[in-house]
């Protein structure tokens, strides 16, 4: 009989329930990819759903280090309740790349702090946490470019994404590819350093997706935006 939450579950049967999800196949995709998780993630929103939000319940789910646990606390969380320092704190907690992923999408970018906090990681010398300051900065450069000095930006990933670890790499590219997208006075020289250095040029691509090679990446969307 499989375990039924409801919002005064404990952190306890909130562990039981997604260990009933767990799928050791699965699990063994995601670890290919760091993420040591083996729940179907649309199973894991519908149990955090009958949680409802709760922060004290997410700071206790989140006290386990568990990455399925993990995922269901940023879920219940309430993101404008975390001070900067919690914010800061969680994520460099947020080691496997799913928790910091969502953590980022869910939680930092609701947040009043967003920018602070951007401000605070994209030069940390932990290259995990710096990618999470990378994703925040090319979420900037659409949202709020007026923030940053996108020539300057332009120089750093020039002159670092090449040689730099992977995730870091891949946020770093990420901003590359936004501020051709998104700027069109940049938008040759940020092709022109994604030609340069050829990162993710041969990335394995499906078919109808668009590959992360920043020249590509930028011209596709500047077209689609072309043709709406």
């Amino acid at each position: 009989m499989s375990t039924v939450l409801t919002p005064q579950s404990t952190v306890a049967e909130v562990q039981t329930a997604l260990a009933e999800l767990e799928d050791p196949r699965m699990r063994a995709v995601n670890e290919k990819h760091g993420d040591d998780l083996g729940v179907n993630l649309t199973k894991l929103r519908g149990l955090a759903k009958a949680l409802k939000s709760n922060q004290e319940l997410a700071e206790q789910l989140w006290a386990t280090n568990e990455t399925a646990t993990r995922l269901v606390a940023i879920l219940i969380c309430k993101p404008r309740v975390f001070t900067l320092d919690d914010l800061e704190r969680w994520l460099r907690e947020a080691r496997t790349p799913k928790v910091q992923g969502w953590f980022v999408n869910y939680v930092v970018k609701k947040s009043k702090h967003l920018e602070d906090l951007r401000r605070m990681l994209v030069e940390d010398a932990d290259p995990i946490v710096a990618s999470a300051g990378w994703e925040l900065t090319a979420h900037q450069v659409v949202k709020a470019p007026e923030n940053l000095e996108l020539a300057e930006l332009l120089d750093t990933v020039e002159a670092e994404m090449k040689t730099a670890p992977e995730r870091l790499q891949w946020a770093m590219n990420n901003t590359l590819a936004q501020i051709g997208i998104e700027h069109e006075p940049l938008r040759s020289r940020a092709l022109q350093i994604g030609e340069d250095l050829q990162v993710l040029a041969d990335y394995p691509t499906p078919p109808g997706c668009t590959s992360p090679f920043a020249p590509i990446w930028i011209n596709e969307m500047v077209s689609r935006k072309s043709a709406s």
